[in-house]
């Protein structure tokens, strides 16, 4: 496949909100867009990298890579609020299980939180998120399955009250 301009037009349109929000959700705020646009700018660089069929799982990992180095320059990154759609639930009851999930998420390793927050909000399973993982097929679903087995412990302690929130 030649990897052109077109290419790239293509890659971007398909693929620029997903690394946005995935940037937005980790809680990057105000530079989610530059983050963005950091993906994208290696993307063109790296353009030969990346594998085809496999273009979002391969944005999303150097997406970490960049979110750690920004975090590791030592500016705050304060926590984005921005739901992906709008709802019908009461304010009040989403203010309640958002409070509850963070303090669950918050129990779980940060290795765990990530796994969870690429399968759930970015729908990644098998061969994408080993991808984003480095990682084989096999040691993607064991780590999911970890995760998830984890996360209902986790549940389990906060609803018997033995997990406070942070």
């Amino acid at each position: 496949m030649v990897r052109d301009d077109a290419w790239f037009d293509a890659l971007f349109r398909a693929h620029s909100t997903a690394v946005l929000r995935y940037f937005l959700r980790r809680g990057a705020g105000d530079d989610a867009q530059d983050l963005t646009a950091d993906v994208l700018a290696t993307a063109w660089r790296r353009r030969d990298d990346v594998p085809e069929g496999a273009e979002l799982p391969w944005l999303y990992r150097t997406a970490g890579f960049v979110l750690a180095n920004h975090r590791r320059k030592g500016r705050p990154v304060p926590v984005a609020e921005i739901a992906d759609e709008a709802t019908d639930d009461e304010p009040e009851d989403l203010a309640v299980a958002d409070d509850e999930v963070r303090a669950v998420l918050a129990a779980l390793s940060p290795r765990d939180r990530r796994i969870l927050v690429l399968h759930a909000w970015e729908g990644l399973d098998g061969a994408g998120l080993a991808e984003v993982l480095g990682i084989s097929r096999g040691g993607a679903d064991a780590a999911l399955s970890r995760a998830r087995a984890r996360l209902r412990e986790a549940f389990a302690a906060h609803e018997d009250g033995a997990l406070r929130a942070p």
